[in-house]
């Protein structure tokens, strides 16, 4: 959006149901998050059912899956003021089919990403227990996570952003 009033006029039209970042969240790094984890999708659904239970692209499937969804579970504890979840524990998941293993990864992205558009802007600069981080750091930390774990699944260096290369 390119003013507030066109911005306005959208969260209008599209009504009371729809998800907005709230204007604290950091909107740089969550664009670097949100694209990373769009580059890591196009990665792994460019590989095979074959290729994805190799062990090593299985690991960091499983990984990348248990991260975002530690993040969500995190950041959703912070925002209802509820106690940290536990830890999941990746390596049980490697042995997943690849049908799962996506759809690990996917259901984790969008939780995720629901998390993110829920979290009222006053919480944004508060440390998540559990993580050692602010709630606005998560995105970095995400972002981070996503495109390293695009280049172990076979992304090509020259399609990071300059920030991470």
């Amino acid at each position: 959006m390119s003013t507030a009033a066109e911005r306005a006029a959208l969260v209008a039209r599209q009504g009371p149901g729809a998800r907005y970042d709230a204007p604290e969240a950091p909107s740089d790094a969550l664009l670097l998050a949100r694209r990373g984890t769009a580059y890591f999708a196009r990665v792994l659904n460019g590989l095979s059912d074959a290729d994805l239970m190799e062990r090593h692209h299985a690991k960091v499937v499983a990984g990348i899956g248990y991260h975002g969804r530690s993040l969500a579970e995190h950041l959703a504890a912070l925002r209802e003021d509820a106690p940290v979840p536990e830890a999941r524990h990746e390596h049980e998941a490697i042995s997943l089919p690849a049908r799962a293993l996506r759809g690990l990864f996917q259901h984790a992205a969008i939780h995720l990403d629901v998390e993110w558009r829920d979290l009222p802007g006053d919480i944004w600069a508060v440390e998540v227990p559990g993580l050692g981080m602010s709630a606005a750091q998560t995105p970095l930390a995400r972002a981070e996570a996503v495109w390293q774990a695009s280049l172990r699944l076979g992304g090509r260096v020259r399609d990071l952003p300059p920030a991470f290369r």
